[in-house]
């Protein structure tokens, strides 16, 4: 029993190891990537604010919202969840909040690609910043209502060392977990890669078709695209399919098989899902042409141009010195000349 005990333990310390340094590296990059793109848009792009780059701005805002809460959980699983249970359930709320926000809002520029290469001329009237509004108000509105089973039944555990850890929901029965669950890969995985997949082999199909040459960039773009978010989201519904398995089975033996893998791989699985919010920023926000040349034309440009203006102010005042210099020095002579 006590090779088992510790068996358990080693691994649970190690999936914690695993998690928190897969959130370091997300929080680490993920933040200040998110968060140039929010500042070039803000501050750089005030006439230019296409549909797809108030898309790409929300979408910033939401993955930095959900990055900088990282520090948080990474203590949390050092050192156990020491800020009560009711912060708990509003801080998991928030989260998958900003979860389902950032993957329908991948899914919505999806569809939006979809439209502006497949249906150019007939979509125009619908490409507008006003109904772009109202679709990013109803992804948020959605995201909010699929987001209350958290609010009702997440809970503080108890970890192998006997500290607090808010990474748990208990269900009051097996059909309430079985819905949620089921709710949660279909909403947040199955529809959205559907219609991601979808629209990308469309727009595949009508790049290639196209005659000018640039079918290559855009097919690497949008296999990073569909490519990236499968590998971040597949492991973690993955991982909730088999807790449903482990729940459905009548096998007692199997049953708790499989609920040793879901707790082997609920954290790390759980983690890798925030990096797809560390890498929205290079796949959507800079391989857009115009945020490219924003942050190129308004960032760097301004810079240079204000090293060049103050070195050149520095070379005017170093000029003028020396002709003072030079003055002085003239007068000085006169006035020696003249009491000689």
């Amino acid at each position: 029993m006590e090779l088992s005990n510790n068996g358990t333990d080693q691994s649970f310390t190690a999936q914690n190891a695993v998690a928190s340094i897969i959130l370091s590296l997300a929080c680490l990059l993920g933040v200040p990537g998110n968060a140039l793109v929010i500042w070039i848009i803000l501050f750089t792009m005030q006439r230019q604010r296409s549909p797809t780059v108030v898309l790409i701005l929300n979408l910033a805002i939401a993955d930095v919202l959900v990055l900088i809460t990282l520090p948080l959980w990474i203590y949390s699983f050092v050192h156990g969840w020491a800020l009560g249970e009711g912060f708990c359930k509003i801080l998991s709320y928030l989260i998958h909040c900003n979860m389902y926000v950032s993957v329908f809002l991948i899914t919505v520029m999806s569809a939006e690609r979809f439209m502006a290469v497949v249906y150019p001329f007939a979509t125009q009237r619908w490409r507008r910043n006003k109904v772009v509004v109202k679709v990013v108000l109803a992804v948020w509105g959605f995201a909010f209502l699929f987001s209350v089973p958290v609010l009702m039944f997440q809970v503080l555990d108890v970890d192998m060392d006997g500290r607090q850890q808010c990474l748990s929901m208990v269900f009051n029965t097996d059909q309430q977990e079985i819905l949620c669950t089921v709710l949660q890969v279909v909403v947040a995985f199955v529809i959205p890669f559907s219609v991601m997949i979808t629209c990308y082999i469309c727009i595949g199909r009508k790049v290639k078709s196209m005659t000018f040459n640039t079918p290559n960039r855009t097919g690497a773009v949008i296999g990073s695209v569909v490519i990236v978010f499968f590998i971040c989201w597949v492991p973690h519904h993955i991982i909730n399919v088999i807790s449903l398995v482990a729940l459905m089975t009548e096998n007692q033996t199997m049953s708790d098989t499989l609920n040793d893998v879901y707790d082997i791989g609920v954290l790390v699985t759980g983690a890798l899902a925030f990096i797809n919010s560390c890498v929205n920023p290079v796949l959507y926000a800079f391989a857009a042409r115009n945020i490219r040349s924003g942050f190129r034309l308004s960032a760097l440009a301004k810079l240079f141009d204000q090293l060049t203006h103050s070195l050149k102010e520095e070379s005017r005042k170093e000029s003028m010195d020396t002709t003072k210099k030079d003055l002085s020095v003239t007068m000085e002579e006169m006035c020696s000349l003249q009491d000689i």
